[in-house]
């Protein structure tokens, strides 16, 4: 499998970015979510250059949200990888990030605006980034989420998703945001 340069990468998000602000937002928030997933390399068997693409691109599907909920951006960045010819392993980046994992049993009980599936990560790559993705959030303005912020947030889908969370902490350890937040200027709640 060829994995994409960050080169590459970077010309995907100005390619379907539908404005300049967008791909600011979008692409900065996937170069901050590579940096926390950066901070868990060591002592990990996994394939570092996949975790730093799959990162780079989680969000893609953003730029494809028009009106659309924002929980489809997962479904809609995998769906554009694979229209793009990116084989499974980094399509699924898109599609398995989200929260703590969406499973079909979230979908059908939610009433989810995506096919009934399980998205959630099926390989320690895929989990790093989602796990990595709770730490940064593209709100306005955007803002880094310490562990204790995101599990409080997590708990509104959940005592398995609170659960989930726990579980990932413990596997993983809470990032450095302070470096992140000094770099960018993005307060940490």
């Amino acid at each position: 499998m060829q994995i994409p340069t960050d080169g590459e990468i970077l010309a995907l998000h100005r390619e379907y970015a539908p404005s300049r602000e967008s791909f600011e937002v979008v692409s900065e928030h996937c170069r901050l979510v590579c940096s926390v997933a950066e901070q868990f390399f060591a002592g990990l068997d996994i394939d570092t250059d996949l975790v730093r693409a799959g990162a780079l691109l989680h969000d893609l599907g953003v730029y494809r949200l028009e009106s659309t909920a924002y929980v489809r951006h997962g479904v809609l960045g995998y769906e554009l990888l694979a229209s793009l010819g990116f084989p499974l392993e980094i399509c699924r980046f898109c599609s398995c990030h989200t929260g703590v994992g969406i499973t079909r049993e979230d979908v059908v009980r939610q009433a989810l605006p995506i096919p009934p599936d399980d998205y959630v990560p099926r390989t320690p790559e895929e989990e790093l980034v989602m796990y990595a993705d709770k730490f940064h959030s593209k709100r306005t303005p955007p803002v880094f989420l310490s562990g204790d912020r995101y599990a409080a947030e997590v708990a509104r889908f959940g005592p398995d998703k609170v659960r989930r969370f726990r579980q990932l902490r413990e596997h993983y350890g809470d990032p450095e945001l302070g470096p992140l937040s000094d770099e960018t200027g993005y307060a940490v709640l």
